[in-house]
């Protein structure tokens, strides 16, 4: 990357200046000689000319060392002449310039007879080279007195930069060796400081470290590409990865220095703009990416090149706002980037010719990289320190806060406690009358319960007695006919017993008829026989209703048992038969499979009171011309067994409904309810771990439905 934006610093710094070319003289002292004035330049826009034809053809002097010739279509041409008045025949033509993809070198004699011709190039695998150089050397043989005549051609996408050598042999070793060695110190001090912060980097975990490193190693290894190493070394027979490769790792080392900008530099905290912009770069060195991997054009080649330059100023305005919001390892940012771009200067200025080409400016791009490398990783550092400085006088403050915190807390702690103690005492205060409140609620709650369960037990004791009164009523008609009919068959008795003579037999028999008939015996000993049946009849009915009432208590069970829900059913339809009028139809639909349910008989015929109740009631309203019909069905659904209680009474509203089993919520008139029994009973089917929903509508009449597991999933019976 610094190599190319050299380049292209120089090309918008330096025109050329045109003067007569003049041939290159080896004297005796000869060592090396980079051409500038000797050679001339002509631009082929077709390339459609041969070496034949641009020899008729003006060239335009040179005056420029290692001239910058920008960026040309078609072909370029450059000529120069070298002529040997030493006693040396043998000479080395160097162009040090390694991503040219294509060089044609034509040797003539000096009567423009071509003598030798070759050809090099960054578009041939290396193998075709004759020296293992990453650069292009040509062995050129001149005796004493002789000159020839050289002509280039030159086709690349790349900007052209033009350094040529002519040196001895000794001279071109010494510069080859002094080039490897030089540059071979500065890969390995980049790759040295490249592994010394991943280190860091896995031992702190900061992901500043590893952007560092992937910024150098982008630096260095686009350099050695930028050198020609890669080919040589790396994919020396690869030729579209050599024709791409300026332009792949030119974006890699401008993505990967946005990325270690934004991180280290917090440009998003900092300056948002400039992050935003790092953003849109970072996004178009991705374009020219993907442009790169179709075709390789001069389109591509100066999109890069004006990147590049992009790239360079953004990063330092951006570290310059960053300093001046007061970030402190920004300022090592900024002499770190000063330094590359001062590097960069100085090369820009060895190839315009203004200053001496020597190995110092020569090697001032990688010396100002690794310098600049150098700095990152020291600012790297610093913002640890400075990170751990701040860290630890955050500390400090904290331990300052917190040690004032202590003592603000007590003081307070004092002041709380005498308040803690004064409102404990205004609590307890409170608590003692909060429980007494609490006990007498609970004492009327216990109260109201008991008189719910007192005026059901009234209900249910009216119904009992009514039931009951009528065959004992029946009894109680049939004693006293059965008094005298049994008298009179006993007077009849004791007469017969009055006989003692035999001989009066025959008297007393005719007064004993004579009695019989009076009373009617025969018919005093059918009514006997009747009455006895009616007194049976009464006393049967009397035991029924007995084993009814105790079948709906269940006053002998304790626990859970299983239970026939139908046979409770009835029980409890037969406590309420005295509520049982003509006008009220009750209409069952038993399932007679009803498995048995677990479950406490007693408490679920008080649910089935309470629902049964409340639906009657509701059905004493009802006017003349309206059904009263209750209907009770009972069935199997999986695991439960469901009753459903429908009546057509006069319904509820949906927010009766929803309040419907509160305690002591009640739509009766005053005396007349206590608004428990419903409450009583959902308490009852939730011990019993089931369900119970209630539908109604105004005017038509409501349901009631119970589900209740089959299987029992309480383990105790419940105060409820």
């Amino acid at each position: 990357m610094n190599k190319v934006l050299a380049s292209a610093v120089l090309f918008l710094l330096i025109s050329p200046l045109m003067r007569g070319s003049e041939p290159l003289v080896i004297d005796p002292d000869f060592e090396y000689k980079v051409l500038d004035s000797e050679m001339s330049v002509f631009h082929d826009e077709t390339n459609s000319l041969n070496w034949e034809d641009v020899l008729l053809k003006e060239f335009i002097p040179n005056s420029d060392a290692r001239p910058n010739l920008g960026f040309e279509s078609g072909a370029v041409w450059v000529k120069f002449r070298v002529k040997n008045n030493s006693n040396d025949d043998n000479f080395r033509l160097q162009i040090h310039q390694p991503v040219l993809d294509t060089l044609n070198l034509f040797v003539l004699n000096s009567n423009r007879q071509l003598l030798d011709q070759k050809t090099f190039g960054e578009g041939f695998e290396f193998d075709h080279r004759e020296y293992e150089t990453p650069y292009f050397l040509y062995d050129l043989s001149l005796k004493k007195g002789e000159s020839k005549n050289i002509l280039l051609k030159i086709e690349t996408a790349e900007q052209i930069v033009l350094p040529v050598y002519v040196a001895t042999l000794r001279a071109s070793r010494w510069m080859a060796q002094t080039t490897d060695l030089l540059f071979g110190a500065y890969f390995g001090l980049i790759m040295a400081l490249a592994l010394y912060n991943l280190f860091i980097f896995f031992s702190v975990r900061d992901r500043s470290y590893l952007y560092y490193v992937l910024y150098i190693i982008a630096v260095g290894t686009t350099q050695a590409v930028l050198e020609g190493y890669f080919q040589q070394y790396v994919w020396p027979d690869n030729l579209w990865l050599a024709s791409r490769s300026v332009y792949l790792f030119t974006a890699f080392v401008s993505c990967s220095s946005i990325l270690f900008l934004r991180d280290f530099l917090r440009t998003k905290v900092y300056t948002p703009k400039y992050d935003l912009a790092g953003k849109v770069i970072f996004g178009y060195f991705l374009v020219i990416v993907i442009a790169v991997l179709y075709e390789v054009n001069t389109i591509v080649h100066i999109a890069s090149q004006i990147g590049i330059s992009v790239v360079s100023f953004y990063i330092l305005f951006a570290g310059i706002a960053v300093y001046k919001k007061g970030y402190k390892p920004a300022k090592f940012f900024i002499i770190a980037w000063s330094v590359l771009v001062a590097g960069i200067f100085v090369y820009a200025l060895k190839d315009a010719g203004i200053l001496p080409s020597t190995p110092v400016t020569n090697y001032m791009l990688q010396f100002g990289s690794a310098i600049e490398a150098i700095i990152l990783s020291i600012a790297l550092a610093d913002r640890i320190n400075i990170l751990k400085q701040e860290k630890s006088a955050s500390q400090e403050e904290a331990l300052r806060v917190s040690k004032e915190n202590e003592r603000i807390v007590r003081e307070q702690n004092i002041v709380l406690e005498e308040r803690v103690k004064e409102r404990t005492e205004e609590l307890e205060t409170s608590n003692h009358k909060l429980s007494d409140t609490i006990s007498e609620l609970k004492d009327t709650q216990t109260q109201l319960v008991q008189a719910e369960k007192m005026a059901s037990l009234g209900q249910l004791t009216a119904g009992i007695a009514h039931e009951i009164n009528n065959p004992i009523n029946f009894v109680s008609a049939n004693i006293e006919p059965l008094r005298y009919d049994v008298k009179d068959i006993l007077e009849v008795l004791d007469r017969y017993d009055s006989i003692n003579n035999p001989d009066d037999f025959e008297l007393k028999k005719e007064e004993i008829e004579k009695l019989k008939n009076e009373i009617d015996l025969d018919y005093s000993k059918r009514e006997v026989d009747e009455l006895l049946k009616g007194i049976e009849e009464g006393a049967k009915r009397t035991a029924e209703i007995v084993s009814g009432l105790k079948n709906f208590s269940r006053i002998d069970e304790s626990g859970i048992k299983e239970i026939d829900i139908n046979e409770g059913i009835r029980s409890t339809l037969g406590i309420l038969n005295n509520q049982l009028t003509d006008a009220i139809e009750v209409k069952l639909v038993l399932d007679e499979n009803l498995p048995l349910v677990e479950c406490m008989g007693g408490k679920i015929n008080q649910v089935f009171l309470n629902i049964m109740n409340n639906a009657l009631q509701s059905m004493e309203d009802n006017p003349p011309t309206k059904s009263s019909v209750l209907h009770v069905k009972t069935m199997k659904k999986g695991e439960d067994v469901l009753v459903e209680f429908s009546d057509t009474g006069i319904g509820m509203t949906q927010e009766v409904c929803d309040r419907v089993f509160e305690p002591f919520f009640t739509t009766k008139d005053v005396g007349k309810g206590t608004g428990l029994g419903l409450s009583i009973a959902f308490k009852i089917v939730e011990t019993h771990q089931g369900k119970i929903d209630v539908k109604s509508k105004p005017d038509i009449g409501s349901t009631f439905t119970l589900s209740l597991p089959i299987k029992a999933r309480i383990q105790t019976e419940a105060e409820i």
